[in-house]
């Protein structure tokens, strides 16, 4: 027991836990049943990792990168790789369901558990509103081919429909009508015929919103996908792409490919989050660890597998796409769909909007399962209120916490576009991989075991320092063009610089295993390539987590003791200096609409809020060493 807010849960106490019934993925306490193998696991990563990313999400990637969009790939699935052997090591040594939660609360320690739970919960929540609206996309697609049609503004979000407006007003006016693609035509009937009052206009995705209720509805009263259907699923799922492919290849004309790079590699970077947000789905296999027959060996086998299974398959999707039709026609939400209708095989076009509809609703589904057992992991170890954890008596399922999973998602997705949440969805995953390659660094080694996982460990002492000097010659002009300019995008690309140079350092001094290293290096890059923006978005949603924490997990977790009694004095503290920040940032920052002042005060609350506390505490640590932990 301690009130450090680096307490750990010790490998034991979480084997202990699972073992007595206790684990997050216990329900009614009976234990899961071990029937997977590296078949089943392999089929259960392609099921989540084909499905909204290459239904929806690869168009846009396509779009902004040309046909070069395959090197990012290439590179995606590379990083991937490095995470998957690490999530592997865990899986080896913590065989039980929570996946990265439970790593870092072993690793790191409570604090940096409770930021990657309040990560994870992000990349669930927003992974699923991503595969509402692409869902929502292709429903609509799959009605107008049997002749029904939903008006504009019940299709789409708010945003869109007036970024669209707007955007086809000012190509007409320039007389551009050629820039104007079928997603802005769209989006701009949908603002023109939307009913409303005053400038404002009543849009929403209603189908995207009907999804999410149906498929929390199947969750809530217990409805689980079993291996044989999943395993159909993945079959369906793979002979549609296949045919895809096969068709589209004799559709493709060799001009489209050039150039490769039409705007050149940043551009094929541009893609990061749309194509990242097509692997995320490979780190779910990690939480089926207590229904493996064999974790340690199986779980490493079916990551890899299905990661390279997957890799080719959208590599050879994108060549189609990009081949069949220029790739700037492809900024819209059903690429597959779109590229046969402009090569007039419409009957195609309807089956492929079919499989997306059934492709995309069982991920959906996967990953709303998987969300409330989060919300109870953390609720089991105090550091969310006891209701999370509430087990229908009937249903057998996480009641509450899926209710609120429904709510979570289903509200957002009325009013939210796909770039968004896919943006937020990647950093969010990628800060996940970047703390469990990070994790498996503060693992003490062991020696390999007879049918077991064992990350292989090469020494990065001279490998990482080497190329740390090499690629700081090569990109020395890009270097030193931080230093030059103001930009505040090149901040996240300066850190990176910084968390190079010092596990370059680290790996000299202390014989760092080079996977974990390049693990953690390349997916912190990638976060780099995601725009300041979504950083700004990613820091004010760690902010909200960790006032949350300090409120409420601090002083409830299971592994703490009595309270000191000037942590409450800092929280009555700092709701004072909330309330201050509020003031002062809307002062700042103040607009004349009243949702933005409103946002503005929420932000300046939290943040007031954060930094207040963090002062009073630093200052009982240093004058009240008595009183403090």
């Amino acid at each position: 027991m301690s009130n450090s807010i680096f307490r750990k849960k010790s490998i034991n106490k979480i084997l202990a836990d699972c073992a007595s019934g206790f684990g997050d993925a216990e329900h009614g306490g009976s234990h899961l049943k071990r029937e997977l193998n590296v078949k089943d696991l392999t089929l259960m990563g392609i099921a989540a990792v084909v499905g909204a990313g290459i239904f929806s999400t690869i168009g846009l990637a396509s779009f902004n990168g040309g046909p070069g969009v395959t090197i990012l790939f290439i590179i995606t699935a590379i990083t991937c790789g490095f995470s998957a052997l690490c999530y592997a090591e865990f899986a080896s040594r913590i065989p039980v369901a929570g996946s990265a939660y439970t790593y870092a609360y072993a690793s790191f320690g409570e604090l940096i558990a409770w930021i990657i739970g309040w990560d994870l919960l992000m990349e669930y929540a927003i992974g699923n509103i991503a595969v509402a609206v692409s869902w929502s996309t292709y429903f609509v697609n799959l009605l107008e081919g049997f002749g029904i049609h939903m008006p504009e503004y019940l299709t789409m979000d708010y945003y869109s429909a007036f970024s669209a407006h707007e955007q086809v007003q000012q190509l007409t006016s320039s007389h551009h009508l050629a820039d104007i693609t079928d997603a802005l035509h769209q989006g701009a009937i949908a603002w023109s015929s939307a009913p409303g009052f005053g400038s404002f206009k009543l849009i929403a995705n209603i189908p995207a919103l009907a999804i999410v209720i149906g498929i929390t509805y199947l969750v809530y009263i217990g409805i689980r996908e079993t291996k044989k259907a999943t395993n159909a699923m993945v079959i369906l799922k793979i002979a549609i792409v296949v045919a895809v492919i096969a068709i589209g290849f004799f559709y493709v004309t060799p001009a489209n490919w050039h150039p490769f790079m039409p705007n050149g590699f940043s551009g094929v970077m541009k893609g990061v989050s749309g194509v990242f947000f097509a692997y995320i789905g490979f780190d779910a296999i990690s939480t089926t660890a207590e229904e493996c027959e064999n974790p340690q060996r199986d779980l490493p086998r079916g990551m890899i597998y299905s990661l390279i299974i997957c890799t080719v398959l959208y590599i050879l999707i994108a060549l189609v796409l990009t081949g069949m039709v220029s790739y700037k026609k492809l900024a819209v939400g059903d690429p597959l769909a779109y590229v046969f209708n402009q090569v007039h095989l419409t009957k195609i076009s309807g089956i492929i909007s079919f499989s997306a509809v059934i492709a995309t609703a069982s991920v959906l589904l996967i990953f709303q399962l998987g969300q409330p057992r989060i919300w109870m992991s953390m609720s089991r170890d105090g550091l969310l209120p006891k209701v999370f954890s509430r087990i229908h008596p009937k249903f057998h399922t996480p009641s509450f916490a899926t209710i609120v999973t429904g709510f979570v998602v289903g509200v957002p997705a009325l009013f939210l576009n796909l770039t968004i949440v896919t943006d937020l969805t990647s950093i969010g995953t990628l800060f996940a991989f970047v703390l469990v390659c990070g994790g498996v660094l503060l693992l003490p080694r062991e020696a390999a075991r007879s049918g077991r996982f064992h990350l292989p460990y090469i020494n990065s002492k001279w490998i990482v320092p080497v190329l740390f000097i090499l690629c700081a010659y090569v990109f020395r002009k890009d270097v030193q063009a931080l230093f030059n300019g103001n930009n505040k995008d090149d901040l996240p690309f300066f850190l990176f610089i910084i968390l190079s140079a010092v596990l370059a350092v680290f790996a000299f001094i202390r014989n760092l295993s080079l996977i974990p290293v390049l693990g953690l290096l390349s997916c912190f890059y990638l976060m780099t390539q995601l725009g300041y923006t979504n950083w700004e978005r990613f820091i004010i949603w760690l902010v909200i987590g960790l006032d949350i924490y300090i409120s409420y997990g601090y002083e409830h977790s299971l592994l703490g003791m009595k309270i000191s009694s000037w942590h409450k004095l800092a929280k009555r503290i700092s709701l004072i200096g909330a309330i201050i920040s509020i003031f002062i940032v809307v002062f700042i920052e103040g607009h004349n609409g009243l949702l933005l002042n409103i946002i503005y005060a929420a932000l300046g609350f939290a943040l007031g809020y954060l930094i207040t506390y963090t002062i009073a505490a630093l200052y009982f640590k240093l004058f009240n060493p008595d009183k403090a932990v």
